[in-house]
């Protein structure tokens, strides 16, 4: 069968924590990130500070993830690293087809991420039903815009 999309690379390695000053004390102060941005949302449970290496098309983020409220889910800070987050070349073609090989994906489809991104998710752990998973692993799959499709595909 035709795979009808391309993994082009690593969008982003999330990484939860109960705290994130602690996070930001060794991928900012000692490893050098950049800090680029910030993000919360309560539904998703999540304070989240997003970080850069490299630029460009090859950029990769490294999003440092606290909860709002440790005892509620999603729980973004088990395991502590969250998800690996990889560019799709189409994302809804990859979604479909995906999903006919049994592939299970998190709740909420596609929808915006917190870069602006089209996102969804694929859950780590398979069913009954949908017996393709991330194999223990969340991932999200991220709709590349034409600059990263041009540079990596």
């Amino acid at each position: 069968m035709t795979r009808p999309f391309k993994v082009l690379g690593i969008q982003q390695v999330a990484i939860g924590g109960t705290d994130k000053a602690a996070l930001r004390r060794l991928w900012v102060d000692t490893l050098g990130l950049a800090h680029t941005d910030s993000f919360a949302s309560e539904r998703e449970n999540v304070d989240e500070d997003i970080l850069a290496m490299g630029r460009g098309a090859t950029k990769v983020e490294i999003d440092l993830m606290q909860p709002l409220d440790p005892a509620k889910k999603p729980a973004v800070h088990i395991p502590p690293l969250n998800h690996i987050g990889l560019w799709i070349d189409d994302l809804p073609s990859a979604v479909q087809w995906l999903s006919v090989q049994g592939m299970r994906f998190a709740p909420g489809g596609i929808r915006k991420g917190a870069a602006g991104y089209d996102v969804c998710f694929i859950h780590p752990r398979g069913n009954e039903q949908f017996p393709l998973s991330g194999e223990g692993v969340l991932l999200e799959l991220v709709q590349a815009p034409p600059e990263v499709i041009a540079a990596l595909g």
